[in-house]
């Protein structure tokens, strides 16, 4: 199955990077990297990570700890009607919702994470659904051009596609923004730069070279 295999945040300052998202997070940095770039941009960079887990408690733990750690909360945890969540920025600039489908605890909180969503924020959705269809993704669900989200390996990045600006308000930004996305994903259906801009490098087996 062609997935994500990891995503990789551009970043002024990696080992300070770094150390937030270990602290913060505990993320694995197979999954999530960082590298350094002096490029810049302004406002919203297009796309958020989310960290799902299982219930409130470990959203509220994940959310003190990232504020802890020095990030900003954009929307504090509450309930919705599809769950519990609340959204940070990370002092690297990137957007980060913490999710679960629970309302209830149902034990002690912990910071475990069930899965790394990326989302990406674009401009049409049914036009990138078909781009990433034809480089070898399948899709798990869709909601006509509003939401896509794409079948994901074990242990890998799961890949979902949302309106620019419809992402922009879930995130509590404005959708406005200039400079690049700051973001590379890492997959074997690589290498390649999609409608939005988003660049995808190759990894592993036979890489797909169409633009």
């Amino acid at each position: 199955m062609n997935s994500i295999d990891s995503v990789t945040l551009e970043v002024a300052d990696p080992t300070a990077a770094a150390r937030f998202y270990s602290d913060a997070f505990a993320l694995d940095p197979a999954r999530v990297r960082v590298r350094g770039a002096e490029t810049s941009t302004t406002g919203f960079r297009g796309f958020t990570l989310s960290l799902v887990v299982s219930q409130p408690g470990d959203v509220d733990a994940l959310h003190a700890a990232a504020l802890d750690a020095g990030a900003d909360s954009l929307k504090p945890p509450a309930k919705s009607l599809w769950g519990y969540g609340g959204v940070v920025r990370a002092p690297d600039g990137t957007v980060w919702q913490l999710a679960t489908s629970s309302k209830k605890d149902t034990g002690p909180a912990t910071r475990d994470i069930d899965e790394i969503v990326l989302l990406l924020g674009v401009e049409d959705v049914k036009a990138s659904k078909q781009f990433y269809v034809e480089r070898g993704l399948t899709v798990g669900k869709s909601f006509g051009g509003k939401y896509v989200e794409f079948t994901t390996a074990p242990d890998t990045v799961k890949l979902s596609l949302y309106k620019r600006r419809a992402l922009a308000k879930v995130a509590g930004v404005d959708a406005d923004g200039t400079g690049p996305h700051r973001l590379a994903v890492a997959s074997p259906v690589g290498p390649f730069t999609d409608p939005d801009g988003f660049v995808w490098e190759a990894t592993g087996g036979q890489p797909d070279t169409a633009n």
